[in-house]
């Protein structure tokens, strides 16, 4: 739980910042319900049964998508639907010190769009998203609802009138490079940053993990519901072993009037 010394630290860095990134991971959404891919309650350890002779990088993999396009998207139509899933106080509290001025970018590796739909607008997505699909032959964009909508098993495009031009989410699936210009951005966006929040993630999966080394301002506050083992300035920084939702409800009150 987050000390009373640690949340007066907490109000005080945030307070003289005016150049805020966050940059989160699944534990960002677990609130809001959905499950992440590596905790012993995630994704990855609760697969339906169909699936359970695939390992679950596979199942989410460009090679999947090739060569099973069948197994893939009924994966993806089971496990990656988060439509009905709602923002939760950290995606809002978020939103609000954009509104206010005072967090210039959201750098995520989730794929929900929960940022957005809280009403954050300057949202890097360096894994994809869920809410926007393409087709892999003629590169036309669909709604990410097409997807889980077609009554196809494998979704193919209403314009190619060819039976291998299959819609794909806009996802980064194993196997594939992240967004060269998405990740440039968020990149440059932690470069110039006076206050880093990372938040929700072990920092164990590359290149995200990598993200850390480019921040060079005056504070960095880590949040996790689990110690990270991460080397920070004992005077500068913050390291807080507390829930999302409990630390970002007390800086929902630092900000409130």
């Amino acid at each position: 739980m987050i000390t009373n010394e640690q949340l007066l630290l907490l109000e005080k860095y945030l307070k003289e910042s005016n150049n805020i990134v966050f940059f989160g991971g699944a534990g960002v959404s677990t609130e809001s319900g959905i499950p992440d891919f590596r905790s012993k309650d995630g994704l990855y350890n609760n697969m339906g049964v169909d699936f359970s002779k695939y390992k679950p990088e596979y199942l989410l993999s460009f090679a999947c998508l090739y060569h099973e396009p069948d197994v893939f998207f009924e994966f993806y139509r089971q496990k990656m639907d988060t439509r009905n899933y709602k923002p939760n106080i950290t995606h809002n509290v978020l939103a609000k010190l954009e509104e206010i001025g005072k967090l210039s970018a959201i750098v995520t590796q989730n794929i929900d769009g929960l940022h957005q739909k809280a009403g954050s607008k300057n949202v890097y997505e360096i894994h994809g998203t869920t809410s926007v699909c393409h087709c892999m032959n003629c590169g036309r964009e669909y709604d990410g609802n097409y997807i889980f909508d077609c009554d196809e098993n494998i979704p193919h495009c209403q314009y190619c009138g060819d039976e291998d031009a299959i819609i794909r989410p806009n996802v980064v699936l194993y196997g594939e490079n992240l967004p060269e210009y998405t990740v440039a951005k968020a990149i440059s966006a932690i470069e110039k940053a006076d206050c880093l929040i990372i938040g929700g993630t072990s920092l164990t999966v590359w290149p995200a993990n990598t993200f850390l080394s480019y921040f060079k301002g005056n504070h960095l506050i880590i949040i996790n519901n689990e110690h990270l083992d991460i080397p920070i300035n004992e005077k500068t920084d913050l390291n807080i072993t507390d829930t999302l939702g409990n630390v970002f409800t007390k800086i929902d009150e630092m900000f409130k009037g």
